[in-house]
């Protein structure tokens, strides 16, 4: 598993060959014992986050689609990606 960034708690990242289980893109979201799989429109593919974070990664998720997918076409090729600066 490769990590895209660290906001807010929250670990992001992606897994590589991962596209058997949600068919769809999508990152991994790690904290305070909670897990989701998200896909990068957004849409909760499993497991749960708490509403602040999940609204966080929404609108990270959003600032950040080009790379993100990026990533993404990189990781379901067995590849590494960069990691995403996050700018505050």
């Amino acid at each position: 598993m490769g990590e895209l960034c660290t906001i807010a708690g929250m670990k992001i990242s992606m897994r590589f060959h991962d596209t058997q289980q949600h068919h769809k893109p999508h990152v991994h979201a790690h904290c305070e014992g909670c897990d989701a799989s998200v896909g990068v429109d957004g849409e909760i593919l499993a497991g749960s986050l708490p509403a602040r974070q999940m609204k966080i990664l929404i609108g990270w998720l959003a600032l950040h689609e080009e790379e993100v997918y990026a990533a993404w076409e990189l990781a379901v090729q067995g590849k590494h990606f960069s990691k995403i600066e996050v700018k505050l």
